[in-house]
């Protein structure tokens, strides 16, 4: 086995050279000399392992190896294994070889260096402990500049662990600097990772030090390059928790506003995502001075990306700012959002409408949402865009324990009404899902009296698939209203979908009986359902026997084996002379699957002999179904 350090490196030349700038430029050096490779790793292992006549040692070296094979898979696997080597050449080798290897010779597919970037941040019992942390830095270093964003991000995370390792001392000498160098690259790469680690580094280092990293921040917050002031912009808010409360003011504040006033609605949109967190840091007095103008700006931005991100955080902007300035600035800019030009804004507004109406000051909540809020949700109902409606669908109906049983029944139940008979299906789904919503605030009857024939009109729609969407919201609405309720007003419609002429809501039917008994339990299903499905046995469409037979399937498991050997078993037996071959070789499919269910003497006096039977059968599906039941149960 060749050196380590050093040897061959033909594998990872031309084919693996295709970066530019600093990652190719600190990941691929020339190999060692001659010397050094004679004191290579692999050398040291495989002496280790012949010294002792011990081969346990020998994949180590293999694993050793395999960090230079050709094969991207072979290096992938032995970069996830580095830990395993680490700990067979012990701290001392893992420090003075192994890290030094990885830093200066490695250069290789992004897979495998997202792999490192993550071993690494494992590494620091390995290498000895806290004391020697700082060694890791450099090959992180490395992988926290190359072209790849998701290494880049890996390497970063890495160092922000290791980071809380260090001394505060160490962190000085060792990690500080390479912030700096990061910050001060040449190439955008060191700088976008730079931006993520500030804040670990500044509440542990004496002020001298934070002075010039807030200098460095300043500096990268304004730098020529988007993509470095997008990551300074998403880091703003974090830095801005970990600085003192005058550089707050006099530092951040500038470099909000700036950063929400950029050129690119990619870096403004980031820094509405900081402004939640400036605004939980000052107090309520600053807020109107030195947060809200911008705000205001970014809610009415010319790019609907940042309006969309207003939106999106507009809940923790609303518990961020307090009350006073939510009624005054908040309540309107909501109303602008909610009536945006822009599809994906008013979903994201309609998303938060619950969350904002809570959140709205108790003393005249009511007053705000009846005047300013719900003349904005009327409208989104009949939006045009269905992701709007569907979103709206998903909170509305929590606006009627805000607003009370009066105001749900005048306002809100005409609202539900017009979704639930939306042609998307979301939208309806919404709205049933959160039934129970309503049902607290009104009751159940009033909900009947509402809403329930809007479901029943659906499920007997002519066209089938919306039949098949309610059969799908079934046992969700079954859980909500109730057992006795179920059985008043929807069991019979349950039933009737199990005949209907479309063999998908036959089979979705089947489904929702299953499910309904797993909901309401045995009992309920010996008392309604088992009898009437018992009954379609003897139906004249063999099509509606045949459902019988999928039923007891269903249905065996969860009604359990008294109720299957009693009442299920019997009419299964007496179909095996059905005049219909299909019916009776979905017979044999049935013993076939509910003889698990059954006891050992069921399955040998009763069940045994009819499968014999079928089995002699002159149809030949019959006799195969029948001989593989006999099979699969055992009774040959």
């Amino acid at each position: 086995m060749d050196g380590f350090v050093g040897g061959s490196l033909k594998a990872t030349t031309a084919r693996h050279r295709r970066r530019e700038g600093p990652a190719a430029a600190v990941l691929w050096q020339k190999p060692r000399s001659a010397a050094q490779q004679r004191h290579s790793v692999t050398a040291t292992v495989s002496k280790m392992a012949g010294a002792d006549g011990d081969d346990s040692l020998y994949p180590i070296a293999v694993l050793i190896d395999e960090l230079r094979n050709e094969d991207v898979q072979l290096r992938l696997n032995s970069i996830k294994k580095l830990s395993t080597i680490a700990l067979a050449l012990g701290v001392e080798r893992t420090r003075t070889e192994l890290l030094p290897f990885l830093t200066d010779t490695i250069y290789d597919e992004d897979e495998v260096l997202l792999a490192l970037a993550e071993q690494l941040g494992n590494f620091t019992m390995l290498v000895g402990g806290p004391e020697y942390v700082h060694c890791l830095l450099p090959p992180l270093e490395s992988l926290a500049t190359v072209e790849e964003t998701v290494v880049r991000d890996k390497a970063v995370e890495s160092l922000r662990k290791i980071s809380q390792e260090h001394s505060p001392v160490d962190l000085e000498v060792h990690f500080e600097p390479l912030v700096k160098r990061l910050a001060s690259g040449d190439w955008f790469t060191s700088r976008t990772s730079a931006c993520g680690l500030f804040s670990v580094c500044y509440p542990r280092v004496s002020s001298t030090v934070k002075a010039e990293i807030r200098q460095h921040f300043r500096t990268l917050c304004s730098d020529d390059t988007p993509m470095v002031r997008r990551a300074a912009a998403s880091k703003l808010g974090e830095f801005a928790k970990v600085l003192e409360l005058d550089y707050v003011k006099s530092d951040i504040i500038s470099l909000f506003t700036a950063l929400a006033s950029d050129e690119q609605d990619s870096v403004r949109l980031l820094a509405v995502e900081a402004c939640v967190s400036i605004a939980t840091l000052l107090p309520q007095e600053d807020l109107e001075t030195l947060v809200m103008p911008t705000l205001r700006q970014a809610a009415e931005d010319k790019s609907w990306r940042v309006r969309y991100m207003v939106a999106d955080k507009f809940s923790e902007l609303q518990k961020a700012v307090g009350p006073e300035i939510t009624k005054n600035d908040l309540v309107p800019a909501f109303q602008n959002l909610l009536k945006d030009c822009e599809a994906e804004v008013r979903a994201a507004a309609a998303n938060k409408v619950k969350e904002f109406c809570e959140n709205l000051p108790e003393d005249n909540r009511e007053q705000i949402i009846m005047t300013h809020i719900l003349p904005c949700v009327k409208e989104l109902v009949s939006d045009t865009n269905q992701h709007v409606k569907s979103a709206l669908a998903s909170v509305i109906m929590g606006l009627s324990t805000i607003l009370g049983k009066d105001n749900t029944i005048e306002h809100l139940l005409p609202l539900f009404l017009a979704q639930l008979k939306d042609e998307c299906p979301e939208v309806r789904l919404n709205i049933i899902s959160n039934l129970d919503c309503v049902n607290e605030v009104i009751g159940i009857r009033q909900l009947s009296q509402s809403l329930l024939p809007a479901i029943v009109e659906l499920a007997e729609d002519a066209k089938w698939r919306v039949r098949l969407a309610i059969i799908e919201y079934m046992p969700l609405l079954a859980g909500q209203l109730g057992v006795e309720f179920f059985d008043e007003k929807l069991n019979t419609l349950c039933m009737a979908w199990l005949i209907d002429h479309v063999y998908a809501i036959r089979e979705a039917a089947t489904c929702n009986l299953m499910k309904l008994v797993e909901k309401f339990g045995a009992e309920w299903a010996q008392n309604t359902i088992v009898p009437k499905v018992l009954g379609m046995a003897n139906d004249p469409n063999y099509l509606h026997r045949m459902t019988t037979l999928f039923c007891i399937n269903a249905l065996s498991e969860a009604c359990g084996q008294d109720i299957t050997t009693k009442q299920m078993l019997p009419v299964v037996l007496k179909m095996s002379n059905d005049q219909v071959a299909n019916v009776r070789f979905n017979v044999a499919k049935s013993l076939q699957k509910i003889g698990p269910v059954l006891d050992s003497n069921a399955l040998q006096t009763e069940v045994k002999p009819v499968l014999e039977k079928l089995a002699s059968d002159t149809d030949m599906d019959v006799k195969y179904f029948a001989q593989e039941a006999i099979s699969v149960l055992a009774l040959a």
